[in-house]
């Protein structure tokens, strides 16, 4: 598993992060702990280093699973979780990091996030609480999640924001535009998340016919609308061309092109199955060619103007 520097921190992160969501339960499918906790077992044997969670990923159970998993393994992971919008006053900050902590069976955090930026309380003080959890030892690094750019401009006036986390996929490149060019200018890391954008790269609504049941959360998301993933068909279609060629899967080309883009620092991939995840750490050793970087850039750009045009 290669690893990258975080932003301008001494922290090395895994080129693919375990993304932690899912395994709170909530309004995904659900497996169960035992085989979630064996996930992440078997995901930091395959050399994954990197977990991502938050208290707000089914309540802190998501941590508490992520706690369960690496105890005893610390010191070769790197944990990152984050304090949800409702927390963000400087006192709930702190409560909400130890809670954290307890529930990550950890005494520091590599990196903290701000989940959302809040509506209501001044980023200031909320970074103000962040800085002095870091001058204590108890965080490591400070990032910012769902940010726009000048919200993380704002946010660096008053800590160092080492890395960010938006949404980014060949299904969601609006980061490209600005928030890019400013995080390589300022050497500030990127760890995306829905990097396969929620499932549908992986071919499996287009090509395989499964459906959402009616309470998966990501039926009311615009991109799985039926309009919306007819127009991504063409999308899958050229994945599933590539894929073939190299005998992988429609996902591991996805992970693979986000992983050409080098501003990117780690992609978060999430898996209840070990089978999956491993596909998801071998797109690592995937190249493409020039003409398929191009290929694919081309008609994401086509898909996306598609799907923004309605």
């Amino acid at each position: 598993m290669k690893t990258k520097a975080l932003g301008k921190t001494d922290i090395q992160v895994s080129s693919i992060t375990f993304g932690c969501w899912e395994l709170g339960g909530g309004p995904w499918e659900f497996t169960s702990d035992d085989n979630n906790i064996k996930a992440i077992q078997a995901a930091f044997e395959m050399g994954i280093t990197t977990f991502d969670t938050a208290e707000g990923y089914g309540d802190g159970h998501s941590e508490e699973v992520v706690g369960a998993a690496l105890e005893g393994k610390r010191k070769e992971t790197v944990i990152s979780t984050k304090v949800s919008r409702a927390n963000l006053a400087p006192a709930n900050v702190r409560r909400s990091a130890e809670r954290s902590l307890k529930q990550l069976r950890t005494d520091y955090v590599d990196i903290y996030y701000i989940h959302w930026p809040s509506f209501e309380i001044p980023v200031s003080e909320t970074l103000n609480e962040f800085n002095k959890l870091k001058e204590e030892g108890l965080i490591r690094a400070i990032g910012v999640s769902n940010f726009s750019l000048e919200q993380l401009k704002e946010a660096s006036n008053y800590a160092q924001i080492d890395v960010v986390q938006p949404e980014y996929s060949l299904l969601h490149r609006s980061i490209e535009e600005d928030i890019v060019p400013y995080c390589v200018q300022e050497n500030i890391g990127i760890m995306s998340y829905s990097s396969i954008a929620k499932g549908i790269l992986t071919g499996a609504f287009h090509l395989k016919g499964k459906q959402l049941d009616e309470d998966d959360f990501r039926s009311k998301r615009r991109l799985f609308s039926p309009e919306h993933m007819e127009k991504s068909r063409e999308l899958i279609v050229l994945l599933k061309d590539i894929a073939e060629g190299k005998n992988k899967a429609i996902s591991q080309v996805a992970i693979s092109w986000l992983l050409h883009q080098h501003a990117l620092t780690t992609a978060i991939v999430g898996s209840q199955s070990i089978k999956h995840m491993k596909e998801n750490i071998e797109a690592v050793d995937i190249a493409l060619t020039s003409e398929e970087l191009s290929a694919l850039d081309t008609l994401s750009r086509k898909v996306i103007a598609e799907i923004d045009a309605e």
